[in-house]
């Protein structure tokens, strides 16, 4: 086990076409492997499916493979640290059973190397995002899961995926401005005394110096491929792929 710690978001599996979905994986598994021997943690900050609901003997199918490499190294004792995003509608106890995985549907705040650290997927910290919050209040809603679970799966996936569709859409065209609302929700809690804030949601990589401590956005995973890491006192925002100068088939 080594000493660092990682941080990822945004990978949105499932999202697009069968062999940018396969590249995606394919790219994760293996940034997951060359991690591996270095990693004390990993937090995967929400959203690393496109849309994930899980029933109580069913779940989305694929992603065999990475489901593989994080129970591998889950199993090595590095610990992995999930934090729901907007597009996690709910998960059960399938990543804690199967893999030792706790999700945390609000926020981590956590101490490492005597720096203070709020992690937080980002989802309704922008100042448009009011509409969602309401959403999100009535998608977190266990009256509303328990309704939702007598729906037959197949029926209730495919819903989960357009409502999925429509959320990606609805921030998709939102204007995103220099003050979007995140950062700043970002600067206030450096003022509260934290070192270092990270989020995703929004897919661009930032990494914004505030007083004594950063904000830090980690991107996607669509795009950019882009990771945070911690180590010795410093954080670095880095990208694994080059998926811009890259060309793949599309079917």
């Amino acid at each position: 086990m080594g000493n660092a710690y990682y941080f990822f978001s945004d990978v949105h599996l499932g999202l697009e076409s069968e062999d940018k979905e396969k590249l995606k994986e394919t790219k994760l598994i293996e940034f997951l492997n060359e991690i591996q021997s270095d990693a004390r943690e990993i937090f995967i900050v929400g959203d690393l499916f496109d849309c994930w609901i899980e029933y109580k003997q069913t779940v989305p199918k694929g992603f065999y493979r990475l489901f593989t490499k994080i129970s591998e190294i889950s199993e090595s004792g590095i610990k992995i640290n999930y934090i729901a995003g907007n597009h996690d509608f709910w998960k059960g106890d399938y990543f804690r059973k199967e893999f030792g995985i706790d999700i945390c549907h609000t926020h981590i705040e956590r101490e490492i190397e005597g720096k203070k650290f709020f992690i937080h997927h980002g989802d309704g910290f922008a100042y448009n995002d009011k509409g969602y919050r309401i959403l999100k209040k009535i998608l977190r809603n266990k009256f509303t899961q328990k309704l939702y679970s007598l729906i037959h799966p197949d029926i209730g996936i495919s819903l989960a995926k357009g409502t999925s569709s429509t959320s990606r859409k609805h921030t998709g065209e939102k204007d995103y401005s220099l003050f979007d609302g995140m950062r700043e929700s970002g600067f206030k809690k450096i003022s509260e005394g934290f070192d270092y804030v990270i989020m995703g949601h929004r897919h661009k990589p930032q990494a914004v110096p505030f007083e004594n401590g950063f904000y830090i956005n980690l991107g996607d995973w669509i795009n950019h491929f882009s990771y945070g890491v911690f180590k010795n006192g410093r954080f670095e925002l880095k990208t694994f792929y080059d998926f811009k100068n890259q060309k793949i088939s599309v079917k």
